[in-house]
């Protein structure tokens, strides 16, 4: 395969990895109507937790991601206390337990800011040579199929009667309240399945590119809001929410290709904090734009017609 060739498919395969991490942004952003900033720092928490089981304990990778699985539930239930019992706002409810995690993160590592796995065993190298194909083909295929599945369980969730209180409570807390549903219960469920799938994420990205950093995790909530959206734009049409978890995990994927697009075609690496702002915004101004200039266009045509 050709350079090109290769980077379109590592981005791809980084793309539904991250994918993960995107379906739990969407729980809070698009069902609570939360942006919560503990992303960031539950992301790298999974990816430190598994890189620290692998390296330093010799554990298997699969019981690495369900361990680093329940760090982020932990994460979650932190962010979730603070917002539900003191009242904090989600929003420094989140940056607060982002902060904390920064320094746990580097103490779960042992005060090292890196640790590579590159001797050692993970589910991707594990896969590789049973199979003989690349790192890039198997974290594409692992990934898929961590992803259906993370679908199709979220899908079931929410079709039950805690998923349909989940819901409500972005919707309309008020209303799901004077139903006699505790909504600081449906938050905090929300925020600790969120975390959880963004730790899980972490986790699977760590063990793809053999190492965990401290900083892996540093703007995985503008990646997250930029994927949902343009997911949305891109399958906007299809109204089901099925289509909605596809679309999120679609839009992370061609995130990155973007991402790596622009890097085949010079950019200096240094710049993706940029691109990412300027993808975000796009994602978020074209829709509003086009919307508006229906709505002009609605009205222009509709008073030509009346005179």
């Amino acid at each position: 395969m050709s350079g090109v060739a290769l980077a379109m498919l590592g981005a791809v395969s980084q793309g539904v990895l991250w994918g993960l991490m995107v379906l739990g942004v969407y729980i809070t952003y698009k069902i609570l109507d939360i942006a919560d900033l503990t992303v960031d720092g539950s992301f790298a928490l999974g990816g430190c937790v598994c890189a620290a089981m692998i390296a330093n304990k010799g554990m298997n990778p699969i019981l690495a991601i369900l361990i680093a699985l329940f760090a982020g539930l932990a994460a979650g239930a932190v962010t979730g206390f603070l917002h539900t019992v003191f009242d904090i706002p989600a929003i420094l409810s989140g940056i607060l337990t982002q902060i904390a995690l920064w320094s746990i993160n580097l103490r779960i590592m042992g005060g090292k800011s890196n640790v590579p796995l590159l001797k050692a065993q993970t589910i991707f190298s594990e896969v590789v040579k049973a199979t003989g194909l690349t790192q890039s083909q198997v974290s594409l295929i692992v990934g898929l199929i961590i992803a259906a599945l993370m679908i199709v369980f979220l899908y079931w969730l929410f079709g039950t009667e805690i998923g349909a209180a989940l819901r409500a409570t972005g919707n309309n807390e008020a209303m799901i309240r004077a139903l006699g549903v505790d909504t600081r219960k449906t938050k905090m469920i929300a925020l600790m399945l969120s975390n959880g799938l963004v730790a899980v994420s972490g986790a699977l990205v760590c063990q793809s590119q053999k190492f965990g950093d401290i900083n892996m995790g540093t703007g995985a909530i503008v990646i997250g809001l930029a994927s949902i959206v343009i997911g949305e734009v891109l399958l906007g049409r299809l109204r089901s929410f099925g289509s909605r978890l596809i679309s999120a995990v679609v839009g992370s994927v061609v995130y990155f290709l973007i991402r790596a697009i622009v890097l085949q075609l010079g950019m200096d690496a240094n710049d993706m904090k940029l691109l990412s702002a300027v993808i975000v915004a796009l994602a978020l101004c074209v829709p509003v734009a086009i919307n508006k200039w229906k709505i002009r266009s609605a009205y222009k045509e509709g008073g030509s017609d009346n005179a």
